[in-house]
Protein backbone atom coordinates (compact mmCIF):
# COMPACT_ATOMS: atom_id res chain seq x y z
CA UNK A 1 0.00 0.00 0.00
CA UNK A 2 1.28 3.43 -0.80
CA UNK A 3 2.64 5.98 2.27
CA UNK A 4 0.03 7.89 3.95
CA UNK A 5 1.06 11.21 4.68
CA UNK A 6 -2.14 12.57 5.83
CA UNK A 7 -2.35 9.77 8.64
CA UNK A 8 -2.35 12.45 11.14
CA UNK A 9 -1.74 16.28 11.47
CA UNK A 10 0.98 15.57 13.64
CA UNK A 11 2.84 13.61 10.74
CA UNK A 12 2.12 15.69 7.99
CA UNK A 13 3.20 18.89 9.72
CA UNK A 14 6.60 17.33 10.94
CA UNK A 15 6.91 15.60 6.98
CA UNK A 16 5.87 19.92 6.07
CA UNK A 17 8.79 20.96 8.09
CA UNK A 18 11.59 19.25 6.94
CA UNK A 19 10.51 19.67 3.11
CA UNK A 20 11.08 23.23 4.19
CA UNK A 21 14.39 23.30 5.12
CA UNK A 22 15.29 20.97 2.70
CA UNK A 23 14.05 23.91 0.23
CA UNK A 24 16.27 26.52 1.71
CA UNK A 25 19.78 24.82 2.30
CA UNK A 26 18.81 23.51 -1.38
CA UNK A 27 18.28 26.81 -2.55
CA UNK A 28 21.40 27.95 -1.16
CA UNK A 29 23.37 25.27 -2.57
CA UNK A 30 21.43 25.72 -6.04
CA UNK A 31 22.92 29.83 -6.50
CA UNK A 32 25.87 28.96 -4.46
CA UNK A 33 27.72 26.04 -6.37
CA UNK A 34 25.27 25.70 -9.65
CA UNK A 35 24.04 22.56 -8.48
CA UNK A 36 20.04 22.41 -8.05
CA UNK A 37 20.50 21.80 -4.54
CA UNK A 38 19.78 18.35 -5.22
CA UNK A 39 22.78 16.79 -2.99
CA UNK A 40 20.35 18.08 -0.46
CA UNK A 41 17.58 16.40 -1.42
CA UNK A 42 18.31 13.45 -2.47
CA UNK A 43 19.12 12.15 1.39
CA UNK A 44 16.81 14.22 3.42
CA UNK A 45 13.77 12.93 0.83
CA UNK A 46 15.21 9.56 1.12
CA UNK A 47 15.07 9.45 4.98
CA UNK A 48 11.54 11.10 4.98
CA UNK A 49 10.20 8.70 2.29
CA UNK A 50 11.56 6.02 4.81
CA UNK A 51 9.69 7.63 7.91
CA UNK A 52 6.62 7.04 6.08
CA UNK A 53 6.75 3.48 5.70
CA UNK A 54 7.50 3.75 1.50
CA UNK A 55 8.96 0.72 0.19
CA UNK A 56 12.79 0.63 -0.05
CA UNK A 57 12.88 -0.74 -3.55
CA UNK A 58 11.24 2.80 -4.40
CA UNK A 59 12.63 4.97 -2.12
CA UNK A 60 15.36 6.09 -4.00
CA UNK A 61 13.68 6.54 -7.53
CA UNK A 62 11.66 9.01 -5.63
CA UNK A 63 13.56 10.87 -3.94
CA UNK A 64 15.52 11.16 -7.40
CA UNK A 65 13.02 11.80 -9.08
CA UNK A 66 11.05 14.73 -7.31
CA UNK A 67 14.84 16.10 -6.49
CA UNK A 68 15.08 16.48 -10.23
CA UNK A 69 11.47 18.08 -10.53
CA UNK A 70 12.23 20.96 -8.09
CA UNK A 71 15.41 21.29 -9.95
CA UNK A 72 13.77 23.05 -12.76
CA UNK A 73 12.78 26.41 -11.52
CA UNK A 74 15.96 26.55 -9.23
CA UNK A 75 18.27 26.12 -12.02
CA UNK A 76 16.16 29.20 -14.13
CA UNK A 77 16.14 31.24 -11.41
CA UNK A 78 20.23 30.88 -10.34
CA UNK A 79 20.85 30.93 -14.57
CA UNK A 80 19.25 33.94 -14.96
CA UNK A 81 20.75 35.32 -11.74
CA UNK A 82 24.63 34.21 -12.96
CA UNK A 83 23.44 35.02 -16.49
CA UNK A 84 22.77 39.17 -15.51
CA UNK A 85 26.78 39.00 -13.86
CA UNK A 86 27.64 37.84 -17.04
CA UNK A 87 29.56 35.06 -15.66
CA UNK A 88 28.46 32.14 -17.56
CA UNK A 89 29.61 30.14 -20.83
CA UNK A 90 27.03 30.32 -22.91
CA UNK A 91 28.83 29.49 -25.95
CA UNK A 92 29.40 25.77 -24.38
CA UNK A 93 25.91 25.72 -23.03
CA UNK A 94 25.09 25.90 -26.70
CA UNK A 95 27.02 23.12 -27.55
CA UNK A 96 24.90 21.01 -25.05
CA UNK A 97 22.22 21.77 -26.07
CA UNK A 98 21.13 18.20 -27.34
CA UNK A 99 23.31 15.62 -26.21
CA UNK A 100 22.71 16.44 -21.98
CA UNK A 101 19.34 16.42 -22.55
CA UNK A 102 19.54 12.85 -24.75
CA UNK A 103 21.28 11.81 -21.69
CA UNK A 104 18.74 12.97 -18.92
CA UNK A 105 16.59 10.92 -20.76
CA UNK A 106 18.14 8.05 -20.68
CA UNK A 107 19.16 7.61 -17.01
CA UNK A 108 15.31 8.64 -16.45
CA UNK A 109 14.42 5.73 -18.56
CA UNK A 110 17.60 3.68 -17.32
CA UNK A 111 16.22 4.13 -13.49
CA UNK A 112 13.13 2.10 -13.95
CA UNK A 113 15.21 -0.94 -14.51
CA UNK A 114 17.58 -0.89 -11.67
CA UNK A 115 17.55 -1.00 -8.10
CA UNK A 116 17.10 1.88 -5.31
CA UNK A 117 20.41 0.20 -3.28
CA UNK A 118 22.35 0.32 -7.26
CA UNK A 119 20.68 3.88 -7.56
CA UNK A 120 21.99 5.06 -3.72
CA UNK A 121 25.75 3.18 -4.77
CA UNK A 122 25.72 4.76 -7.68
CA UNK A 123 25.15 8.23 -5.94
CA UNK A 124 27.67 7.65 -3.10
CA UNK A 125 30.66 6.57 -5.36
CA UNK A 126 30.21 9.24 -7.57
CA UNK A 127 29.61 12.28 -4.90
CA UNK A 128 33.05 10.70 -3.23
CA UNK A 129 35.41 10.83 -6.15
CA UNK A 130 34.21 14.33 -6.86
CA UNK A 131 34.68 15.68 -3.15
CA UNK A 132 38.12 14.04 -3.20
CA UNK A 133 39.34 15.52 -5.97
CA UNK A 134 37.84 19.15 -4.55
CA UNK A 135 39.30 18.73 -0.87
CA UNK A 136 42.44 17.74 -2.64
CA UNK A 137 43.26 17.87 -6.40
CA UNK A 138 44.73 21.36 -5.90
CA UNK A 139 45.76 23.18 -8.94
CA UNK A 140 48.33 20.87 -9.88
CA UNK A 141 45.29 18.46 -10.96
CA UNK A 142 45.01 20.09 -14.56
CA UNK A 143 43.79 18.19 -17.98
CA UNK A 144 44.88 20.79 -20.04
CA UNK A 145 44.54 24.82 -20.49
CA UNK A 146 41.89 24.39 -22.85
CA UNK A 147 38.40 22.65 -22.89
CA UNK A 148 38.50 19.69 -25.34
CA UNK A 149 36.72 19.95 -29.27
CA UNK A 150 34.41 17.68 -30.17
CA UNK A 151 33.35 14.24 -30.31
CA UNK A 152 34.96 14.44 -26.82
CA UNK A 153 33.13 17.68 -25.71
CA UNK A 154 29.58 16.20 -26.71
CA UNK A 155 30.10 12.68 -24.94
CA UNK A 156 31.65 14.96 -21.75
CA UNK A 157 27.69 16.38 -21.95
CA UNK A 158 25.66 13.33 -22.66
CA UNK A 159 28.00 11.59 -19.46
CA UNK A 160 26.72 14.55 -17.58
CA UNK A 161 23.41 14.91 -18.31
CA UNK A 162 22.99 11.19 -17.74
CA UNK A 163 25.22 10.38 -14.34
CA UNK A 164 23.76 13.89 -13.40
CA UNK A 165 19.69 12.91 -13.51
CA UNK A 166 20.94 9.48 -11.84
CA UNK A 167 22.20 11.12 -8.89
CA UNK A 168 18.88 14.01 -8.89
CA UNK A 169 21.66 16.25 -9.38
CA UNK A 170 21.47 19.50 -11.66
CA UNK A 171 24.95 18.58 -13.44
CA UNK A 172 27.22 21.17 -11.04
CA UNK A 173 28.84 18.52 -9.65
CA UNK A 174 30.67 17.24 -12.77
CA UNK A 175 30.66 20.01 -14.86
CA UNK A 176 32.60 22.22 -11.74
CA UNK A 177 35.29 19.05 -12.12
CA UNK A 178 34.98 19.28 -15.89
CA UNK A 179 35.87 22.92 -16.78
CA UNK A 180 38.50 23.75 -13.58
CA UNK A 181 40.23 20.71 -14.88
CA UNK A 182 40.94 22.82 -17.92
CA UNK A 183 41.79 25.82 -16.23
CA UNK A 184 38.51 27.77 -16.13
CA UNK A 185 37.42 29.34 -12.89
CA UNK A 186 35.47 27.62 -10.54
CA UNK A 187 33.20 31.30 -10.29
CA UNK A 188 32.50 30.60 -14.51
CA UNK A 189 31.86 26.68 -13.59
CA UNK A 190 29.51 27.35 -11.09
CA UNK A 191 27.48 29.78 -13.46
CA UNK A 192 27.42 27.68 -16.35
CA UNK A 193 25.99 24.76 -13.71
CA UNK A 194 23.27 26.67 -12.97
CA UNK A 195 22.22 26.63 -17.42
CA UNK A 196 23.25 22.95 -17.34
CA UNK A 197 20.48 22.37 -14.62
CA UNK A 198 17.61 23.52 -17.00
CA UNK A 199 19.04 21.31 -19.88
CA UNK A 200 18.90 18.53 -17.50
CA UNK A 201 16.07 18.72 -15.04
CA UNK A 202 13.30 19.09 -17.95
CA UNK A 203 13.84 16.08 -19.73
CA UNK A 204 15.03 14.29 -16.74
CA UNK A 205 11.54 14.52 -15.29
CA UNK A 206 9.82 13.49 -18.41
CA UNK A 207 12.19 10.15 -18.10
CA UNK A 208 10.96 9.71 -14.31
CA UNK A 209 7.55 10.08 -14.98
CA UNK A 210 7.36 7.41 -17.55
CA UNK A 211 9.76 4.86 -15.55
CA UNK A 212 7.66 4.92 -12.98
CA UNK A 213 4.42 5.29 -14.57
CA UNK A 214 2.03 2.55 -12.61
CA UNK A 215 4.63 1.21 -10.53
CA UNK A 216 3.77 -0.40 -7.20
CA UNK A 217 3.79 1.13 -3.62
CA UNK A 218 4.09 4.93 -4.35
CA UNK A 219 3.27 7.38 -2.19
CA UNK A 220 0.08 9.46 -2.51
CA UNK A 221 0.19 12.60 -4.68
CA UNK A 222 2.64 11.12 -7.04
CA UNK A 223 3.39 11.25 -10.65
CA UNK A 224 5.40 8.01 -11.73
CA UNK A 225 8.21 8.77 -9.70
CA UNK A 226 7.74 12.30 -9.01
CA UNK A 227 6.36 13.26 -5.79
CA UNK A 228 4.08 16.51 -6.26
CA UNK A 229 3.38 17.27 -2.90
CA UNK A 230 7.12 17.63 -2.09
CA UNK A 231 7.54 19.37 -5.48
CA UNK A 232 4.63 22.24 -4.00
CA UNK A 233 6.12 22.50 -0.58
CA UNK A 234 10.27 22.71 -1.65
CA UNK A 235 10.02 24.42 -4.58
CA UNK A 236 8.85 28.20 -3.62
CA UNK A 237 11.42 28.08 -0.94
CA UNK A 238 14.37 26.80 -3.40
CA UNK A 239 13.16 29.53 -5.97
CA UNK A 240 13.12 32.31 -3.10
CA UNK A 241 16.77 31.75 -1.84
CA UNK A 242 18.77 30.66 -5.09
CA UNK A 243 19.19 34.29 -6.56
CA UNK A 244 21.12 35.13 -2.58
CA UNK A 245 23.21 31.94 -2.93
CA UNK A 246 24.23 33.05 -6.42
CA UNK A 247 25.45 36.72 -4.85
CA UNK A 248 27.32 34.89 -2.17
CA UNK A 249 29.44 32.46 -4.61
CA UNK A 250 31.21 35.51 -6.02
CA UNK A 251 32.12 37.05 -2.53
CA UNK A 252 33.86 33.62 -1.93
CA UNK A 253 37.28 32.66 -3.09
CA UNK A 254 37.69 29.55 -5.58
CA UNK A 255 39.17 27.85 -2.73
CA UNK A 256 36.49 27.95 -0.34
CA UNK A 257 34.01 27.02 -2.88
CA UNK A 258 35.99 24.14 -3.35
CA UNK A 259 36.17 23.20 -0.03
CA UNK A 260 32.73 23.85 1.22
CA UNK A 261 31.34 22.12 -1.32
CA UNK A 262 33.74 18.93 -1.15
CA UNK A 263 33.20 18.39 2.62
CA UNK A 264 29.85 18.61 2.15
CA UNK A 265 29.55 16.11 -0.63
CA UNK A 266 31.72 13.42 1.25
CA UNK A 267 29.45 13.92 4.46
CA UNK A 268 26.55 12.98 1.84
CA UNK A 269 28.35 9.98 0.34
CA UNK A 270 29.68 8.63 3.27
CA UNK A 271 25.24 8.90 4.77
CA UNK A 272 24.55 7.10 1.38
CA UNK A 273 27.36 4.40 2.10
CA UNK A 274 26.74 3.22 5.19
CA UNK A 275 22.94 3.16 4.38
CA UNK A 276 24.27 0.26 1.91
CA UNK A 277 25.63 -1.70 4.75
CA UNK A 278 22.24 -1.33 6.92
CA UNK A 279 20.13 -3.34 4.55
Amino acid sequence: MPADFLASPATFAALFAALLAAGAVSGLLAGLFGVGGGAVLVPVLYECLGYYGVDDDIRMHISVATSVAVIIPTSIRSFLAHRKIGAVDMDLLRRWTVVIPLGAIAAGLVAGFISGEALRGIFAFLATLIALKLLFGGQWMRLGSELPGEPARALVGFLIGLFSTLMGIGGGVFNNTFMTLYGRSMHQAVATSSGIGVLISIPGVIGFVIAGWGADGLPAFSLGYVNLLAVVVIMPVTLFLAPYGARLAHRLSRRQLEAGFGLFLLIVATRFTLSLFED
